[in-house]
């Protein structure tokens, strides 16, 4: 197995940074290859504009679905998102390792999946969830949060975390994914805020280290979580059945991810 990691934390002596190491080791132990995308560290640029279109369809007004059509039609994405597709496409498994921040993943990764998931190249209106381009490959978050695992609840004080992680399965889920439940970090507090002694949460977080260690030895036998496709939707997008749309799953998420 081959496997990427988008790496998204600016700090590589962090918890993300020591999860993004652990599974290094782990994965190459059990005789795998590993690439990592550092988002922070190779400067990759979030921000999608004109500036990375040369050759412009239309030089007079930017739109981004255009201008990503064209340029994946002529060969001239701009070289990191070009680098980020080929890592991709080289992928089995593909990890996101980040921080949650501001209720999402950070900005940089945001910006990652906006202007690496190229339009008409990667996805298209007929070429999106089960038909989707990354269909045969794994992807799994690895998340981290400052808070502690009981404020996650539903109806918890730092939300849901089923809610919280749920755009960024589905648009993993639209480019064709089978995306895998999550791997929750919780309580990586600091800087003024703790939620227990330096030495319990010392101990609990290299015990999650192991886990995460360990899930990996099988993570390609994993069920991927329950989404809905092309054939659960009638001609205008809603579900043929009543029981069928995604948001009724709520995909329980936590199973299998501790």
């Amino acid at each position: 197995m081959h496997a990427l990691i988008v790496f998204a934390h600016p700090e590589p002596a962090s918890f993300n940074g020591t999860l993004k190491d652990a599974a290094i080791r782990r994965l190459e132990a059990l005789g795998h290859t590993v690439e990592v995308s550092d988002l922070y560290g190779e400067g990759f640029d979030p921000v999608e504009g004109a500036r990375h279109y040369e050759n412009r369809l239309d030089q007079d007004q930017f739109a981004t679905l255009a201008e990503q059509r064209h340029a994946g039609r002529q060969g001239t994405l701009a070289a990191d998102v070009s680098r980020e597709i080929a890592r991709i496409e080289r992928a089995d498994l593909v990890i996101f390792q980040f921080p949650l921040w501001w209720h999402a993943q950070p900005a940089i990764l945001k910006g990652w999946f906006d202007r690496v998931f190229v339009n008409g190249l990667l996805y298209s209106g007929s070429k999106r969830y089960d038909r989707g381009v990354f269909r045969g490959r794994q992807a799994v978050v690895s998340l981290t949060t400052g808070a502690p695992e009981t404020s996650f609840a539903p109806g918890g004080r730092s939300g849901d975390i089923e809610l919280l992680l749920w755009p960024i399965h589905y648009s993993l889920n639209y480019m064709g994914f089978a995306v895998l439940p999550p791997f929750l970090s919780f309580g990586v507090a600091g800087h003024g805020y703790r939620y227990d002694s330096d030495e319990e949460k010392t101990r609990r977080l290299d015990a999650r280290r192991r886990s995460w260690e360990a899930r990996l030895a099988t993570i390609a036998d994993e069920t991927p979580l329950p989404f809905s496709g092309w054939n659960d939707w009638d001609e205008t997008g809603l579900p043929l059945r009543a029981d069928g749309a995604d948001e009724a799953l709520r995909f329980r998420s936590r199973k299998g991810a501790r």
